[in-house]
């Protein structure tokens, strides 16, 4: 295992142990603050794994959910460095490059649509599906073909149980932690936090120590991107985008890209229109 293993940490909030509910997601929800610190502590768990292996990985933490404000910054391990704040450069992967050896996955959910699934959903509600060469993602999915196209594996994603199955689907090999099962999509069984996080530091670091057989997932170019939207002013607005068109109704827009990458950013610019409201 070398020395200089550089590691990509995205955290996303819905699938951290003990969260069920919009109020423990959402700034200024009566226990968001609890949730920031729940997050907060399974990402230290996931870090005290990678440096159980590899105590002089440079690890990236990436904030992915929501306002991108969420992880604690004086109660993150201090050995890595923490992108936050929006918008930035490769949203939920801010961090990615080619020179990122592996990436994990921290508190991530199932897609829309799915379910039983806590707090399924793809970026924002207002995305109701996204097909990549017509197969559906959620984050899980068009965040690992992102890693991917810069030539990194997923090895570990810790969630609800849905989340760790979706991406077993694509990555076979990846290690994966279920912190909870779902009753419903804002209820499930979950673990008690302390437990979740010990079980967390071991598989990443399991995770760190199979990354040689753990190989990307690709999605060749050029890459067909469409997605289903519930807004449909929001198509509207979409429509402007050069190269994007309406397809099946008034609900569906198309654009062909020519990498995973570029299709990448135009669901983030997609996703950022739906914030707009035409009132």
């Amino acid at each position: 295992m070398t020395t200089s293993l550089r590691i990509l940490v995205s955290a996303d909030m819905e699938g951290i142990s003990g969260i069920v509910h919009p109020a423990e997601t959402q700034p200024g929800a009566l226990d968001y603050e609890r949730g920031r610190v729940l997050m907060t502590a399974e990402v230290n768990a996931v870090i005290a794994g990678i440096m159980d292996v590899v105590p002089a990985a440079a690890v990236t933490v990436a904030d992915a959910h929501g306002t991108f404000r969420n992880i604690l910054p004086d109660t993150l391990d201090r050995r890595v460095s923490l992108v936050r704040g929006r918008p930035r450069p490769g949203g939920m992967m801010a961090g990615l490059d080619g020179t990122t050896d592996a990436v994990m996955f921290v508190g991530y959910h199932g897609r829309a649509g799915s379910g039983p699934a806590v707090l399924a959903h793809t970026m924002s509600p207002m995305l109701l599906d996204v097909r990549l060469n017509g197969q559906p993602v959620g984050e899980i999915g068009a965040n690992a073909f992102l890693a991917g196209h810069h030539g990194a594996p997923v090895v570990f994603l810790s969630g609800d149980a849905l989340a760790c199955e979706e991406l077993t689907e694509l990555v076979p090999g990846a290690v994966t932690v279920a912190v909870k099962e779902a009753f419903g999509q804002a209820s499930a069984r979950t673990r008690h936090p302390e437990l979740a996080r010990e079980q967390i530091r071991e598989a990443a670091a399991t995770a760190v120590r199979r990354i040689d057989q753990v190989h990307p997932v690709v999605a060749e170019g050029p890459v067909e991107l469409e997605m289903d939207l519930y807004r449909p002013h929001v198509v509207d607005l979409a429509s402007l985008i050069p190269g994007v068109v309406r397809r099946d109704g008034a609900r569906t827009i198309a654009f062909t890209a020519r990498d995973t990458a570029e299709a990448y950013r135009v669901i983030e610019l997609v996703t950022a229109l739906g914030q707009i409201d035409v009132g």
